[in-house]
């Protein structure tokens, strides 16, 4: 009995699989793969750029130089207009300064003819003085203020405490119980003290330069303390003619000389006086100068009230 053959055109169990197409392995090839690898590369990098088709680096760059070339534009217009201004705004700038300085020589000349017309008065004050005072003009002067001073005294030096705070000067006693001390010299110290170198037998008196008369005040304005309206700052000089020793013991021995060493003991106040050998006081910038006139009728009943003399009164 002949050998039965095998089937070739049978699979084999086991053997892999054969593809229907694959003797038409170039026409697949074509269908899979239609676009050209170097397109497809071109295209993919198209993508990572974008749809323009300049560098990112380029396009960064030409930003860039726009920027540049408009903030120049800005820059140039902004100077010409400051070109254009200057001149005005320097024109105004001098005229302004012009006007300042006449001003302030306008002030400057008024300012010296008030003080030629306070020495003119201040003179015919001295020599009304002088005329009408008699035997004593010197002294009545003197004591008025109206002629400067020169002679031996006292130099007394008043000051706040190192560490004074800012405070009403005018305050009340700093005896009472609910007075918080700053200090600061009051103008009440400064009474004390001018009206206990007067009692103590000084002649004439200066506060930082400020000559005082039988009419000057001392008060307080806020922090400030006045003399004769005149606004006076620590350290206050106080000078005093007189015999410098007498004057010095006799202050400093008296009830106001007490109250200013109490004064420096308690509230820190800082003061020193010293004799001086020769001091300079000034005369009193301006005087009101007052004279009485008997009235003719007080006159006439001081006479009729007088025994001898004609009258109701008269026998």
């Amino acid at each position: 009995m002949p050998q039965q053959q095998p089937d070739r055109s049978s699979p084999v169990k086991g053997a892999a699989q054969r593809r229907p197409d694959a003797s038409m392995s170039l026409l697949t090839n074509i269908m899979e793969h239609s676009l050209d690898e170097g397109y497809a590369e071109a295209a993919a990098r198209r993508g990572e750029v974008g749809s323009s088709r300049l560098p990112k680096q380029l396009g960064g760059k030409l930003g860039l130089a726009a920027g540049l070339v408009l903030a120049a534009v800005v820059v140039t217009l902004g100077a010409a207009q400051a070109q254009v201004s200057a001149p005005t705004e320097a024109k105004e700038r001098q005229h302004l300064i012009d006007q300042v300085k006449t001003e302030t020589d306008s002030a400057d000349k008024l300012q010296s003819g008030v003080n030629s017309l306070r020495d003119t008065v201040a003179a015919e004050q001295r020599a009304a003085l002088q005329n009408h005072g008699g035997d004593s003009a010197a002294q009545v002067a003197l004591l008025a203020g109206a002629t400067p001073v020169v002679g031996p005294g006292v130099k007394l030096v008043v000051d706040d405490a190192k560490e004074a705070s800012q405070g009403d000067t005018g305050g009340g006693p700093r005896e009472s119980s609910g007075f918080s001390d700053t200090g600061r010299v009051r103008d009440r110290d400064m009474q004390r003290v001018v009206n206990g170198l007067w009692a103590s037998g000084a002649e004439a008196i200066t506060v930082n330069g400020q000559r005082l008369t039988s009419l000057s005040a001392i008060r307080a304005a806020g922090d400030a303390i006045l003399v004769d309206n005149k606004p006076l700052v620590p350290p206050y000089t106080v000078l005093a003619i007189g015999d410098g020793e007498r004057l010095s013991t006799t202050f400093q021995d008296s009830a106001d000389g007490q109250y200013l060493h109490v004064l420096q003991q308690n509230y820190g106040i800082r003061a020193s006086i010293t004799v001086e050998k020769k001091l300079h006081l000034a005369a009193a910038p301006s005087l009101i100068v007052r004279y009485a006139v008997p009235v003719p009728g007080n006159q006439q009943q001081a006479n009729s009230a007088t025994p001898g003399k004609t009258g109701k009164g008269s026998k």
